[in-house]
């Protein structure tokens, strides 16, 4: 699957997509994903300016987006959902990831409920555990209202 499909089932955007292909896909099942790390990510101006390198977060963000995919691909109605975190748990950083690295998702369901999944990640760069952590997500209608114009005074 390439950026365009990827972007057909995750609602992320640039800055905060975090999966660039998809290797594999087994429904219900497993994925696996790819991450280029590109010294152009903004995160990097700050984290830090003189040896960047991917925050922890941004790839625990990786694993629940390369799940996210799995996990919608599966909807039928997935313009009107959004999975969102529940929980995090057991997550490790081993290696540091810097620009020019690529970072190898792949992500393992533990438990699959209609709006629940639990899921296992793994994150891998030329083959070495860079991040690890068991994620929680649900699907959830996408709701809120749609942002009004401000109302206008009369000048009377």
């Amino acid at each position: 699957m390439d950026i365009v499909e990827i972007m057909s089932i995750l609602p992320h955007r640039y800055p905060l997509l975090l999966i660039d292909r998809i290797l594999e896909l087994e429904p219900r099942k497993r994925i696996v994903a790819l991450k280029n790390v590109s010294i152009n990510e903004p995160q990097f101006a700050g984290h830090f300016p003189d040896y960047p390198i991917m925050p922890g977060v941004m790839m625990v963000e990786a694993i629940a987006q390369a799940g996210g995919a799995l996990l919608l691909n599966e909807i039928p109605d997935r313009e009107d959902k959004l999975m969102v975190f529940t929980g995090i748990d057991s997550a490790r950083f081993r290696k540091p990831v810097v620009p020019g690295d690529q970072l190898r998702i792949e992500v393992t369901v533990l438990n699959w409920r209609s709006t629940a999944v639990k899921m296992r990640g793994v994150a891998t760069v030329d083959g070495k555990l860079a991040c690890e952590a068991i994620v929680m997500c649900a699907l959830t209608p996408r709701g809120g209202k749609k942002p009004q114009p401000p109302a206008t005074e009369s000048a009377e």
